[in-house]
C-alpha cells in the first residue's frame, strides 16, 4: 500500500519556524501544502489504486482531495490513523462540521469527539499502528490502497519519518519496526 503524509499545514509552517505550538485547532493546508498534495496526486496517477483510507483531520482530507479529483476510489474515513494527540493541531473537528466542509465523505460513524482528551503516549500510537497493520495485512486489497495520514502514525507504523507531502510504499505483512527513526 502507499502511505502519504499530509501536505504542509498552517501548524507545520508556524511550528517549524518557532518550535512553539501556535494554538491552531484542526489546521488546513498552506498554499505550499496544497501544492504538495497536487504533486503527490500527480505522482500517484500511474499507481493501481482502488481504496483510500484517510484520517478525519482537515489537513489529510485536503491532501486526499486532488487524488479523488483525478479518479474515483472507495473512501474510508478512519480515526485510527489519526495523528498522535499532543499539540493543539491534534484537536479535530466534530463530524457535523467535517460533513459541512467535505460533503462528499461520510463521517456519520465518528463519535462527536473522535480524538483523545489528553496527550497520547508513544506506546499508544504504536499499539494503534499495530492494530492497523494487522487489519490491513488481512485485507485482500492492501496493495491497491492509499493511506493519507500523519507523521507520528506513519513513524509508528513503519519506523520512518516522512516529510510533508511525501509518500512511501509499505507492506503491512512486514514485521513492525524495531526502532523509530
Amino acid at each position: 500500500m502507499i502511505l502519504l503524509r499530509h501536505g504542509q499545514s498552517e501548524f507545520n509552517l508556524h511550528f517549524t519556524a518557532t518550535r512553539r505550538d501556535p494554538g491552531i485547532e484542526d489546521p488546513g493546508l498552506t498554499e505550499h501544502g496544497h501544492a504538495q498534495a497536487e504533486a503527490a496526486a500527480s505522482a500517484l496517477e500511474g499507481h493501481s489504486l482502488r481504496r483510500l483510507i484517510v484520517s478525519p483531520y482537515t489537513r489529510t482530507l485536503q491532501t486526499a482531495a486532488p487524488v479523488l479529483a483525478r479518479r474515483p476510489l472507495d473512501v474510508e474515513i478512519s480515526a485510527e490513523i489519526r495523528e498522535r494527540f499532543h499539540f493543539t493541531c491534534d484537536i479535530g473537528s466534530p463530524p457535523d462540521r467535517l460533513a459541512e466542509r467535505f460533503p462528499d465523505h461520510d463521517f456519520a460513524h465518528l463519535p462527536t469527539r473522535w480524538w483523545p482528551d489528553e496527550t497520547e503516549t508513544e506506546e499508544a500510537v504504536i499499539e494503534r499502528a499495530n492494530r492497523f497493520r494487522a487489519a490491513m495485512a488481512a485485507r485482500p486489497d492492501w496493495r491497491e490502497t492509499l493511506v493519507v495520514s500523519h507523521w507520528a502514525f506513519i513513524l509508528a507504523l513503519t519506523g520512518q519519518s516522512l516529510t510533508n507531502g511525501s509518500w512511501i510504499n509499505y507492506d503491512p505483512t512486514s514485521p513492525p519496526p524495531s526502532a523509530l527513526r
